[in-house]
């Protein structure tokens, strides 16, 4: 979990790579109208993340009975959090990716090909509330340096 551009997708897929647990960017999910609204340089609110997030959750629910999943998604603020792992949050492990607002908005800059504008990245610090549990990561750490950690805490 993280503001955009923090590095999640990256992180969760060699995660993903690495352990064969299945990968789920939380992004591919969002309905058209969210994905429209962000292009257009519009935050989204609560009401507009709701649906997004209950999606999310059953993915995650039926991903427990089975192998499990790596899912990122930016979970910015504990209420998206506690619905997020609503039934499932004893099988839910968070992994915090942190960084500047200067660091991150360079990284968007440089990718391509993703509908969230840096423009929205200052709405997205202010709404982010950093969870006080988790694993936390500063994104100036190397990804192959995360994983291995993660792996090693959550013995996988």
């Amino acid at each position: 979990m993280g503001v955009s551009g923090s590095g999640k997708s990256t992180i969760a897929k060699l995660l993903s790579e690495n352990t064969n647990i299945p990968f789920f960017d939380a992004d591919d999910f969002h309905p058209e109208a969210n994905v429209i609204k962000m292009k257009s340089g519009t935050p989204l609110n609560d009401n507009d993340r709701l649906g997004w997030l209950k999606t999310i959750n059953k993915l995650a629910s039926k991903k427990t009975n089975e192998k499990g999943a790596i899912i990122a998604c930016s979970a910015l603020k504990e209420s998206y959090r506690l619905l997020l792992s609503k039934n499932i949050s004893d099988k839910t492990t968070w992994v915090f990716l942190d960084g500047s607002i200067e660091l991150i908005n360079k990284r968007m800059q440089a990718r391509e090909s993703h509908f969230m504008p840096s423009t929205l990245l200052k709405s997205q610090f202010d709404t982010l509330e950093v969870p006080e549990y988790g694993i936390h990561y500063s994104i100036d750490t190397s990804p192959e340096v995360i994983i291995n950690d993660i792996k090693k805490k959550l013995q996988i």
